[in-house]
């Protein structure tokens, strides 16, 4: 440990500040004989003893400066803009940067880490938490906290008090020039009660013909005042050598012309100068220091105050910033101030202080000179006793005038108002040379070598009345003459000289009055001014007289008055006595206090005291008191009270022993003081209670009861004048703590004998006896008496071992001798039931008295042997033993905070010596016991003091050292016990006072050793979980947040105030210390100018703004905060609203710390778990090895919240240490959710715009890919595992943002998650990632132990980072539809299914997304896309299923499943195995369920209308119910069954064919249309859909999307499009109606399409993957022609799957066309009708089963056939090809194949004519002759072009 001790000697010795240069000389010598004078003059001759440890001895390291730690967002990147502005910044800027001080409040921890690993010490990830959660911790502002707390209070000498003002006479410039010396006073001067202030300053200004050799030197006056005040003004006064009658008058200093004197006028005014000695008045001036408002004293006509107004709020008012300690020199607004005064008021006549208050008299001429001041406040000293040296006394050095003059600090102000010659006071800060030639002279001009002659400190007249002791030791009077009265005119003046004795006027005076040059010389007598040819005579001179030290009847004072010529003659003119004045000093100290009148004696006799003498003797003006003064008493050791005076007399006597023994005149007079007034009392204080302890100390027991009692009297009366509701009065406390000297050692120490009247005084009221009210009053005021014992005893212990100390060396503890220590443990015992007694009742008396038992118990810990204080400490405890009333339990807190508070508390040790430190566990004890009690009040309490001690020692500069720290945490380290062992008192407690505790538990565990901190984890599983129970409090309770919610699912802002009892009071912060809301409740005041600084400002701001005032736009106060808001919702956002009323530059100070604090816990804990895991893999510590859910729950902790850039720099080396130790166990079954949550964090993290977060968030998935790799040799689990937590992440994570144009585009998280999925597979920068993240670079490697394949192979990674990115491209495209989700059912759609094809290997999101699409499709009356997603579900289910073995299916049921719906896909039957994920997987994949979407899928192929593939699905089903013998189930299938066949045969029977959808090719060709340009798909569409209707409905979809600018055209024919040509911002669909290709059709089939509807009747037949379209041309261009021109392109399609698919449209993969000639088509067409027939006369009849054909569609057919009308049939044709030229062009086959095709339909004909005539009733006869009629004309127009037909038919 490092020496604790502050000084081998405890008490300093300060000397007084006060000069004995101003008494009486026999005061210096031996005061035996006058006993109680001895003790005045002790008191304020003797030094000071001052208690060094008493208030404590704390020195603080200098506080850490905090930097703002990054913590980054997913779109931040603070990291590196930090690094491009730095790069930005020169070389000299950053080392500029570097030397400044923090403005930021920063916490810079490299250079920790630096040191760290350079001395090796133990490595810490991060700054402490402590500093961070209280940064604004002051010892001096906790300790004040304290109730009853000591507060020091200095001597008025050295507290620098009030308001100090020193000022200088700079020079004094006269328009007519300066040829007689002119004297003058400055004294402050009350106007409104017309009181001096002050004594007179004395200056001289004299030409250099008048200086001296040898002349008093230059001096400044400092002036005291108690505040500034308006009325209070500076009063100047000038005097000069009485007028010669008949000389130069002083008219000639005001007159305009000439304005300067003559050569004549010079010489006869040097010459009268030095022949007159005596003065008169000449001149005055006024100059208001604090008022702005009102005109000078007695209406001076210059401006009212020539102090600017930044005088008056700078220099005067605010001249030290108390917070920085600089001088005002250093800022605006400071330094001294130069005030030109440049009109003088002339004395014309004789002048009063009432002629001076009159607005009424008259003005007279002013006199025409400049006089400059130079005015400046003070600087305080520095406050702090220790400044002083034990033989110094304060001064103020005397600096050179002409040296400031020039000095920048001073300020030139200037301010036009009303005065004569238009000039008035003024501020100037020119050369202080340019003044003129004349300077001082009788005081030393400016050039004088000697300036460091002590200043002129003069007497504030007020501090002798006021209610306060004495403070220096005075004993003067000071005589004012005011005014003679005269029945003749005379030019009169006085002289004043005081005298021992009336035996003879001639014989000489005492030597007691000072001069009045300034220089402190003692003369016999002095003059005043001279009154010139006055019946009145006004004075105003200051006579300053010494007192003898004993006043005796005879002292008195004579006034000479002496008429003077002023007419020069031969000789210089002689004073004649007029008469004379006494005043005996025995008239009492009321009438030298006073104003009075005495008369006018012509002559004194011998003996002219006394009374006989008197009558004899002849007055002036009829014995009228003619005469009028004023005297002022100053003096602290004469009493004014005859009281006091009284027990002054027999103190002298018991001392001197002239006195009877017991005499009652002593008694009567100790008893007499209780009736002293205040004033007196307070004033003779100090002497008064030395005076009565010596009589305690040293008396009789009757003179020990009376002087006790009437100390104790005193000190009430004392405490309630002037306490002004302190408990603790500072006038005792002073004498307590500096006066007290135990009577110098002298005598016996005073402790035994206080010890023993009070104690017998306590057990008499203990027995029962009857006390009577004193002793509630010495209850009051136990404190003195309590502190007197132990400064007496200190003494005591000083002086003993003072001779045998060696220098540097602690004093030992004094061990008290039993009998004393006993009457103290008494006294101690009777004060304890007090105070348990008192509580009880309530009574503050009781409080206050445990306080200072407590601040006892602390003094005496650093006194006597700390094992005797401990049986006090012990005493007070079995008095207040276990959880008691709050008012007692709060009486006990008091105690421990107190008495820990003690310098060597750390030091201290047990009560036995195998004990620690006993003060230390009974804290411990009682705070925990305090955290259990139902007081709420007292649990924040209790977790206050546990911060605020380990505050002070963290901070304390004596337990720096490693040791140290280790030893004081150890100290500790059994509260964390005594928590864990009752975890829920902990939980009771608040959120405040958990952050409380668990700061400190963070602080203790941060310095203890590995050893220590293991034996906490070895006691049990369940202890060592609740330990990191604790952990996990600090993480949440310390989390970091802002006051928003970021996009990645982490929740933000302030959170809501806590649920407490009672009224709830708003914070800045709950997550920083109480004290910050002092704090800012200080800082946000709105009259303060700027947010008070702590003294340690190194963790603070060094400068603010000085803006921090309110507005009203914004408030910046606490208080406007609240009134700002409504009641009801106060306490909602009270919270919020308090930051935002915080100025920004605060607000921002408050998020610093809070960020601070937050990165600290989080690093700290992270330090804890590297410790645990390490400690784990050793097996020597207690918990559970299945699945460390110690620590997992901390990472996952770790991972979910906002942490630093530094806190992930920290934390990758910890990740990968975990996963290496005990990666089997992670990676086990037991942890997947543990493992889901690591994933879904790292791809977190991964999308992060910072890359050293994104790099280290790539490297972690890499590490569990390779503990995969490791344990598994495959990644298909971890594959599952990564593919579940990217879906989860998708919906967290914002993969699109707005464009200006109104449409979105992949943002930027996007496509970082992209780049670090790509990055996770690629072997090219993954040793660069492990050499950037602090890894080896074998980190990676998959070697089991006993092997040598690395299991690591990058070709499977590259599969699972492909997965991967298929997931996020089609959770982008997905987002991208953004509003056109429900616009654009198609794209919608295909969004929906790439998202169920992208998590094809996780069954669950695979079947989900499916359901997704599947209520799409319903919601757009899809229903055959809709029925095929739920047979994709039941399918994926079934494959499961089969795949597991443990289902009634097989793969023939698959199969089958697979013609329904041909896109379902097979690849998810391996990784259902593996997806045996928590929460996840094929264990959630049940026959039951694949039932359910079997139905649901048979259910809308019915609304379908597909009845075909209801048959299949229901034949799925029935082997389900057969399997679990459920025949009611069955019985439903088989009705289901029947109802289904017979739809189908109605179907197929049906007369107008059956269709169940249309479909059309679309295709896009446009940039616009982005991944679909020159696409072609084909839609599926309702079979009510026409081809306009879907034109229509694509055009006002894509129009929408296209944008300003562009525009949509349609293409209406099908003819194919070249791209090329198309124009550049206009973007085309090309839409064409397209057929569905049978299996037996083909590309060569010249037959026209018929839309018949009949298929085979097999399933597979309502399955189409391939279309056609026909587009007609001519050769010449255009699309339609003649029969004989008219070509035909055949085209057909494949799509990428069939319809009804999962989606309404399918993209074409396959596109073939063939050509068709005129003639081929005419044939084609030919074929078309015949096969249409044929199919008619073939079809079979729906009722018996002949095959009969079907009336009506052959009737219909036969008209269209055979009516000669129809252009375009067979006439048509014939017409076309067999007539004219295009026969002649016609080839052979062609020819031959047209005729055989006539043939063959025109028989055709002619067997369905006889059909129908079979067919038909009488009602048909007339249509059937109409189509024989028919028939033959168009047989015998073909016979024209075909004879031969004639012979076929």
């Amino acid at each position: 440990m490092a020496d604790l001790s502050t000084t081998g000697q405890r008490f300093r010795r300060i000397a007084h500040s006060g000069s004995m240069n101003d008494i009486d000389p026999m005061l210096h010598g031996s005061l035996e004989q006058w006993p109680h004078i001895k003790e005045l003059v002790l008191i304020h001759k003797a030094d000071w003893v001052k208690d060094e440890s008493k208030y404590g001895h704390y020195e603080s390291v200098p506080h850490p400066s905090f930097e703002q730690p990054t913590f980054e967002g997913p779109d931040t990147d603070i990291e590196t803009e930090h690094r491009l502005a730095n790069g930005r910044r020169g070389r000299t800027a950053e080392v500029l940067d570097d030397d400044d001080p923090s403005t930021s409040g920063r916490l810079s921890v490299a250079s920790e880490y630096e040191v760290s690993h350079e001395k090796k010490l133990p490595k810490h990830f991060g700054p402490a938490p402590l500093p961070a959660y209280d940064p604004v911790f002051s010892w001096e502002s906790e300790r004040a906290t304290i109730y009853g707390q000591r507060v020091p209070v200095l001597p008025a000498a050295l507290s620098h008090s009030g308001l100090k003002l020193s000022v200088k006479v700079l020079s004094l410039n006269f328009h007519a020039g300066l040829v007689e010396p002119i004297y003058g006073t400055v004294c402050l001067y009350h106007r409104e009660r017309r009181e001096k202030l002050s004594e007179d300053f004395y200056f001289q200004f004299s030409p250099n013909d008048f200086q001296e050799p040898g002349a008093p030197p230059y001096r400044r006056a400092i002036f005291s005042l108690d505040a500034p005040t308006a009325p209070v003004c500076l009063l100047i006064q000038l005097e000069k050598h009485a007028t010669e009658e008949g000389g130069v008058t002083p008219s000639v200093y005001s007159r305009k012309e000439p304005v300067h004197l003559t050569e004549r006028e010079k010489q006869k005014l040097q010459v009268w100068a030095r022949v007159m000695p005596y003065r008169e008045p000449f001149a005055w001036a006024a100059v208001p220091l604090f008022d702005t408002t009102m005109s000078g004293v007695g209406g001076f006509p210059s401006p009212s105050s020539p102090l600017p107004p930044g005088m008056l709020s700078t220099s005067l008012l605010e001249g030290v910033d108390l917070d920085s300690g600089r001088s005002d020199k250093q800022h605006e607004g400071g330094g001294p101030v130069l005030v030109d005064i440049p009109g003088l008021n002339r004395v014309k006549e004789c002048y009063s202080e009432e002629s001076l208050q009159d607005p009424k008299r008259k003005v007279h001429k002013p006199v025409k000179a400049m006089m400059r001041l130079e005015v400046e406040r003070m600087l305080p000293e520095d406050h702090d006793v220790d400044t002083f040296s034990e033989s110094s006394s304060i001064s103020n050095g005397s600096g050179d005038g002409d040296g400031r003059i020039g000095d920048t600090s001073l300020r030139s102000i200037g301010k036009s108002g009303r005065a004569l010659f238009n000039g008035r006071p003024k501020w100037s800060a020119g050369d202080r040379n340019d003044s003129g030639k004349h300077k001082f002279s009788s005081f030393s001009s400016a050039n004088s070598p000697d300036h460091q002659t002590a200043d002129f400190r003069a007497l504030e007249f007020r501090a002798l009345t006021k209610n306060e002791p004495f403070n220096q030791l005075l004993h003067s009077l000071y005589v004012y003459p005011l005014a003679v009265n005269m029945s003749k005119k005379r030019n009169l003046f006085i002289r004043v000289e005081l005298r021992k004795d009336d035996v003879d006027i001639r014989n000489p005076a005492l030597e007691a009055v000072y001069t009045r040059d300034g220089s402190n010389r003692i003369q016999k007598f002095a003059h005043s001014q001279i009154a010139v040819n006055a019946r009145t005579a006004h004075y105003h001179d200051e006579f300053k007289l010494r007192l003898p030290a004993v006043l005796t009847p005879h002292h008195h004072l004579v006034f000479t008055f002496f008429h003077v010529d002023l007419q020069m003659k031969l000789e210089a003119p002689k004073p004649v006595v007029m008469g004379y004045s006494v005043l005996p000093l025995s008239a009492g100290a009321q009438v030298l206090r006073s104003d009075g009148s005495l008369p006018i004696m012509k002559e004194l006799l011998p003996h002219y005291l006394q009374d006989g003498v008197k009558e004899r003797m002849e007055c002036l003006e009829d014995g009228r008191s003619v005469f009028r003064l004023r005297l002022r008493l100053c003096s602290s050791l004469y009493p004014i009270n005859e009281r006091i005076r009284d027990f002054f007399t027999e103190y002298d006597r018991h001392i001197l022993r002239t006195s009877p023994p017991w005499g009652s005149e002593l008694l009567e007079a100790i008893n007499s003081l209780k009736n002293v007034e205040p004033t007196a009392m307070l004033q003779f204080l100090q002497p008064i209670l030395n005076m009565l302890l010596r009589m305690i100390g040293d008396g009789g027991e009757t003179l020990q009861v009376a002087s006790f009692r009437a100390m104790v009297n005193i000190l009430i009366r004392v405490q309630q004048e002037s306490s002004e509701g302190a408990d603790r009065n500072p006038y005792l406390v002073q004498y307590v703590d500096y006066s007290f000297d135990d009577l110098g050692g002298l005598q016996d120490p005073v402790y035994p004998g206080l010890c023993n009247v009070w104690r017998s005084l306590a057990r008499s009221k203990a027995k029962g006896y009857r006390v009577g009210p004193v002793y509630d009053d010495v209850l009051s005021m136990a404190w003195v008496f309590l502190e007197l014992i132990v400064k007496s005893m200190a003494l005591e212990q000083s002086r003993v071992f003072s001779d045998t100390l060696h220098l540097g060396e602690d004093l030992p503890p004094m061990q008290l001798k039993e009998g004393v220590f006993r009457c103290i443990w008494q006294l101690y015992d009777c004060l304890l039931t007090e105070v348990h007694e008192r509580c009880k009742k309530g009574l503050t008396l009781a409080k206050r008295l445990n306080s200072s038992l407590a601040f006892f118990c602390y003094d005496l810990l650093s006194v006597i042997e700390p094992r005797q204080v401990f049986e006090l400490v012990a005493l007070y405890f079995d008095k207040f033993t276990g959880v008691c009333q709050p008012v007692l339990h709060e009486c006990k807190l008091t105690f421990l905070r107190i008495i820990c508070d003690h310098d060597l508390f750390v030091e201290m040790p047990g009560r036995d010596p195998s004990e620690r430190n006993y003060l230390a566990s009974v804290l411990m004890q009682e705070l925990f016991l305090t955290w259990d009690h139902e007081d709420l009040a007292q649990r924040a309490k209790a977790a206050r003091i546990l911060v605020v001690l380990m505050c002070k020692h963290d901070y304390d500069a004596r337990y720096q050292k490693l040791e140290d720290k280790l030893y004081i945490a150890q100290l500790y380290f059994p509260l964390i016990g005594l928590i864990l062992d009752e975890m829920p008192v902990f939980y009771n407690l608040s959120s405040t006072e958990k952050r409380e505790v668990l700061v400190c538990v963070m602080q203790i565990i941060r310095h203890l050793d590995d050893a220590t901190l293991v034996k906490a984890w070895q006691h049990s599983v369940a202890r060592t979980r609740l330990f990191f129970k604790l952990l996990e409090e600090c993480l949440g309770l310390f989390e970091h947040k802002r006051a928003s919610v970021d996009n990645m699912g982490i929740p933000g802002g302030i959170p809501p105030p806590e649920e407490v009892e009672g009224p709830y009071s708003p914070r800045y912060s709950e997550k920083l210390s109480p004290s910050i809301h002092g704090y800012f409740i200080e800082a946000s005041r709105p009259d303060v100018g700027r947010p008070q600084v702590t003294p340690d400002s190194g963790y603070l701001w060094k400068k603010l703004s000085p803006q921090l005032t309110s507005s009203p736009g914004q408030p910046y106060s606490l208080r406007e905060a609240l009134s700002s808001q409504a009641p009801s919702s106060r306490r909602v956002g009270s919270d919020r609203a308090l930051r935002e009323s915080l100025h920004p530059m605060l607000r921002q100070k408050l998020e610093l710390w809070e960020d601070n604090l937050s990165a600290a816990v989080s690093l700290q804990v992270l330090e804890i778990v590297e410790k645990f895991v390490d400690a784990a893999a050793t097996h020597s510590i207690a918990t559970d090895y299945i699945k460390l859910d110690c620590i997992t729950a901390l990472f996952t902790g770790f991972l979910s919240r906002s942490q630093p850039l530094l806190f992930w720099k920290s934390f990758l080396p910890v990740f990968n240490n975990l996963f290496s130790l005990h990666g089997a166990i992670l990676m086990g079954r037991e942890n997947d959710r543990f493992l889901k949550q690591v994933a879904f964090h790292l791809l977190r993290l991964a999308v992060f715009r910072n890359e050293s977060i994104r790099k280290r968030a790539v490297v972690g998935l890499q590490i569990l890919v390779r503990n995969s790799f490791y344990h598994f040799q495959t990644t298909a689990r971890l594959r599952v595992m990564l593919t579940i937590t990217l879906s989860e992440l998708m919906s967290d994570v914002q993969v699109t943002h707005p464009c200006p144009d109104g449409t979105s585009e992949e943002s930027g998280e996007a496509r970082r998650l992209r780049k670090s999925l790509q990055d996770i597979a690629s072997e090219t920068i993954s040793v660069e990632l492990l050499k950037e993240c602090t890894l080896p670079e074998n980190c990676l490697v998959a070697v089991p132990d006993g092997a040598s394949e690395n299991r690591w192979r990058w070709k499977e990674l590259q599969d699972l980072s492909t997965t991967l990115l298929r997931a996020l491209d089609a959770a982008v495209e997905h987002a991208l539809l953004g509003p056109m989700t429900g616009f654009d059912k198609y794209a919608t759609a295909e969004s929906y299914h790439s998202l169920a094809w992208a998590y094809s290997h996780v069954p669950d999101i695979h079947i989900m997304w499916l359901l997704h699409l599947c209520d799409q499709h319903q919601q757009m009356h899809s229903w055959a896309e809709a029925a095929q997603c739920a047979v994709a579900v039941a399918g994926v289910i079934m494959e499961a299923l089969v795949g597991r073995a443990d289902a009634v299916w097989g793969k023939e049921h698959v199969e089958s499943l697979h013609k329904i719906c041909p896109m379902l896909s097979s690849s998810v039957i391996g990784e259902a195995a593996a997806a045996e994920v928590e929460g996840y997987g094929a264990s959630k994949l049940t026959v039951d369920s694949a039932v359910k979407y079997l139905q649901l899928a048979n259910r809308l192929f019915q609304q379908a209308e597909l009845f075909h593939f209801c048959a299949g699905i229901l034949e799925l089903i029935i082997p389900v119910y057969k399997s679990r013998h459920a025949y009611g189930q069955l019985a439903k299938c088989h009705t289901s069954l029947t109802t289904i066949y017979d739809s189908i045969v109605e179907q197929e029977t049906s007369p107008i064919p059956f269709t169940d959808a249309t479909y059309y090719r679309v295709g896009f060709y446009g940039e616009r249309f982005g991944k679909l340009n020159r696409k072609e798909y084909v839609y599926r569409e309702a079979r009510d859909v026409r081809l306009g209707d879907i034109m229509e409905k694509l055009g006002h979809v894509y129009e929408s999307r296209l944008g300003d600018g562009h525009t949509l055209h349609i293409i209406p024919d099908s003819r194919q499009v070249n791209a090329e040509e198309l124009q550049s911002r206009v973007c085309y669909l090309q839409i064409t109606s397209v057929d569905r290709v049978m299996e037996d059709e083909d590309l060569e089939s010249r037959r026209e399409r018929q839309q018949t509807g009949h298929a085979s009747g097999s399933v597979s037949a309502r399955v189409f993957d391939r279309f056609l379209f026909d587009t007609p041309f001519t050769k010449n261009g255009r699309s339609q022609g003649g029969l004989e021109d008219q070509w035909k392109r055949r085209t057909v399609v494949q799509t990428e799957g069939p319809f009804p698919a999962l989606v309404n449209r399918l993209l074409v993969v396959k596109s073939e066309s063939r050509e068709f000639s005129p003639i081929e088509n005419a044939i084609g067409m030919i074929e078309t009708r015949t096969s249409a027939l044929q199919n008619e006369l073939e079809e079979p009849r729906s009722a018996e089963g002949d095959q009969l054909p079907r009336l009506q569609s052959l009737q219909r057919i036969l008209q269209g056939s055979v009516a000669v009308q129809v252009n375009s049939g067979v006439l048509g044709v014939c017409t076309a090809f067999l007539s004219g030229e295009p026969a002649t062009r016609l080839r052979s086959q062609e020819l031959q194949q047209l005729i055989a095709a006539l043939l063959e339909f025109m028989g055709v004909c002619k067997r369905a004519i006889r059909v129908h005539s079979r067919l038909i009733g009488e009602e048909d006869q007339e249509f059937h002759s109409q189509l024989v009629n028919g028939f033959q004309s168009l047989t015998a127009e073909l016979s024209h072009y075909i004879p031969a037909i004639l012979s076929e038919l």
